[in-house]
């Protein structure tokens, strides 16, 4: 005998439940907590170069070539030794910056400060 399942449309409190072959409910409040955590994981895993599409700044920039911003390659020799280079890399991807160019870098508060360190630190690891 397999289980039912009883989803948010034959149900009206939206829930979606399973009933066992003895006719009792198992909620699913495990699965959907390990969904929930499995989620979370694979988002913490986006690797910095994902970062750097999701959020369009390969619009502007690439690893080793100039486009309408500097390569990044070009920034992270222009803060390397700098201690505070990582923090200050972030908060120029969340804030935006006016460089050595024509054109000033916007700002892009709609990262998070999380992604934004992760990007700060994948383009300080690049070298030429």
């Amino acid at each position: 005998m397999g289980h039912t399942v009883i989803t948010p449309a034959t149900r009206p409190t939206g829930a979606v439940v399973i009933v066992d072959p003895r006719g009792n409910a198992v909620k699913l409040v495990a699965l959907t907590f390990a969904t929930g955590l499995a989620m979370a994981g694979a988002a913490q895993a986006e690797d910095p170069q994902a970062l750097l599409r999701k959020y369009d700044c390969t619009i502007c920039h690439a690893n080793d070539e100039a486009k309408t911003g500097p390569a990044f390659v070009d920034t992270a020799a222009k803060y390397r030794g700098n201690p505070q280079a990582a923090a200050t890399l972030a908060a120029v991807v969340r804030k935006g910056a006016h460089g050595g160019g024509p054109w000033p870098m916007p700002p892009s508060p709609q990262v998070p400060a999380a992604d934004a360190r992760k990007i700060a630190r994948y383009i300080l690891a690049l070298r030429k």
